[in-house]
């Protein structure tokens, strides 16, 4: 049997005019045909016929970085994103913590940075406020953690781990430890609702996989195992953040876990609203402070050498040019010993990338080493008065989430949210990559929506060539957008301020997108569809 979609668009570089798609249905179902109206009713007459009824189809998106139980519980729990200054965000903690009298306060998203006051919840703030209860708040990077004293007295060693304060925030193995502690005290019931809470609002998103980017310091590896375990129809890629130092352990760990491969979020630093991402100079904001290297360059080079041998996916969090100077390095060595060609086959990743340099570009571009990076972050804390050029000054902060210098550079581009850090919208994503605060850094709009779609699915291991398209024989992974304001509001995916065009010829028939503009109400999902199973709507 044949499903024939009619009366919509249909996203497809290959056929600009599309109106309609044919799925072969099946628990496996692929795309069977791509074309108009007219032509689709005659090729297909026995089809079961839906009405898009204006409708804008899509490949499905991929968000390449996640972690998925963390979203859940701000998106069923205390999310602090929305706090506007240090008492607002104290408020937001009471009222939860009165509606909700009973266990630990989990809550994420306050950033500190954004708010008049410019400093951060301290402990005696939730002692004032909780009393004897435990309370673990993450920043929104998820780098340092306000924790109330009745949490931190349940953790051994506390006081004497690095990054321990009595009042401000927690941060590298203290906050590590806490927030184990705090992840303990929630029930299997909470982490359930969490998850399930987590993939349905990604199937809601037109999102029909994530990359979980789990690790021993992330969720640990019960929160991995019940993950994977979940049946949902989103589908999971996961990654550990563990490093090795043999091909035996790398094979291991990942037969051991069924995760994709080592890499995610294997810390070489941290972020850079927390002061603990690694730079070459210091903060402009904090002197002498020049954050945290948790991964030198013999653990990093070892663990890349272990994973190519092992012809397994590696890869680190990585923000600060120092870390980031660390790890390209260390290719370099692995690259020299193993060869080009061995490097490239495994798809090696780098988290975040923020600080790369043109020369680091070219290499990376050269080895096949995959940027898996999010726009979002320059949308939140770049421009000339925002967190990164406080930060770091604004000479270096214009200097970040360079995109088009490393699509320029060959180098393979994936986009994802780091939710709960961002959003998991991908119409927000791409809004963010072509509108960059940096001249010169944004793509276009048709490079972004690919490095959210096949980009993503090829940063995952998938490499058929047709998946995250909507080509015959790709797998019917697709979603259905209503536009607002109709068909009508779709624009040329034509590039902007970009350095990596597509093309200039008018010719070329480069299809429509939604329209993308900074006051563009954005498209909203009507039906996500994985492999022929509809998982959302």
């Amino acid at each position: 049997m044949t499903t024939l979609l009619l009366g919509g668009q249909v996203y497809t570089p290959a056929m600009p005019d599309a109106t309609a798609i044919a799925i072969s249905d099946g628990p496996d179902g692929v795309v069977a045909w791509v074309g108009t109206d007219d032509v689709g009713r005659r090729q297909f007459p026995d089809a079961m016929v839906v009405d898009l009824d204006g409708g804008f189809v899509t490949p499905a998106f991929v968000d390449a970085h996640v972690h998925v139980t963390a979203t859940g519980l701000a998106l069923v729990g205390l999310d602090l994103r929305a706090a506007t200054s240090r008492e607002h965000a104290l408020r937001l903690v009471g009222d939860y913590a009165r509606r909700h009298p009973d266990g630990p306060v989990w809550g994420h998203g306050w950033d500190e940075s954004r708010w008049p006051e410019g400093t951060a919840p301290t402990t005696a703030d939730l002692d004032g406020l909780l009393g004897d209860r435990p309370a673990y708040l993450a920043r929104v990077d998820v780098h340092s953690a306000a924790a109330s004293t009745a949490l931190r007295r349940t953790v051994p060693g506390l006081t004497d781990a690095a990054g321990h304060h009595d009042q401000q925030p927690l941060t590298a193995d203290a906050h590590h430890l806490v927030r184990a502690a705090a992840r303990a005290s929630l029930t299997p019931g909470q982490r359930r609702e969490a998850r399930v809470a987590a993939l349905d609002a990604a199937a809601g998103c037109g999102v029909a996989a994530v990359h979980e980017c789990a690790g021993p310091d992330i969720g640990g590896a019960d929160d991995w195992r019940e993950l994977h375990a979940l049946d949902h129809g989103v589908e999971v890629v996961g990654y550990w953040g563990e490093a090795v130092t043999t091909a035996a352990a790398a094979r291991g760990l990942v037969d051991e876990l069924g995760v994709r491969g080592l890499a995610g979020d294997l810390f070489v630093d941290g972020a850079l609203g927390s002061h603990t991402a690694w730079l070459g100079e210091p903060y402009a904001d904090a002197p002498g402070c020049v954050g945290n290297a948790y991964l030198d360059g013999a653990a990093v080079e070892a663990h890349l050498d272990a994973c190519t041998e092992a012809g397994i996916a590696a890869g680190f969090h990585v923000i600060g040019d120092a870390a980031v100077t660390t790890v390209v390095d260390a290719v370099a060595r692995v690259v020299e010993r193993r060869g080009a060609p061995a490097v490239a086959r495994c798809g090696h990743r780098l988290e975040h990338l923020e600080m790369v340099s043109e020369e680091q570009a070219a290499q990376l571009g050269s080895w096949g080493v995959i940027a898996s990076v999010q726009p979002n972050f320059d949308a939140l804390w770049g421009g000339a008065d925002g967190m990164y050029a406080r930060r770091l000054g604004a000479h270096r902060a214009a200097l970040l989430n360079p995109l088009a210098l490393l699509a320029s550079q060959g180098v393979p581009l994936a986009f994802g949210s780091d939710s709960p850090v961002t959003g998991m919208n991908p119409w927000e994503t791409i809004r963010a990559a072509t509108t960059h605060h940096t001249s010169g850094s944004a793509v276009s709009a048709r490079a972004a929506f690919a490095a959210a779609t096949r980009g993503a699915w090829r940063a995952g291991g998938v490499r058929d060539g047709v998946a995250g398209t909507l080509a015959p024989g790709a797998p019917a992974t697709y979603a259905v957008w209503d536009v607002p304001g109709g068909l009508g509001a779709l624009e040329v995916a034509a590039p902007a301020d970009t350095v990596a065009r597509w093309s200039t010829d008018p010719r070329s028939r480069i299809p429509a997108l939604p329209r993308l503009a900074p006051d563009a109400l954005l498209p909203t999902c009507r039906q996500t569809v994985h492999r022929g199973v509809t998982i959302h709507g």
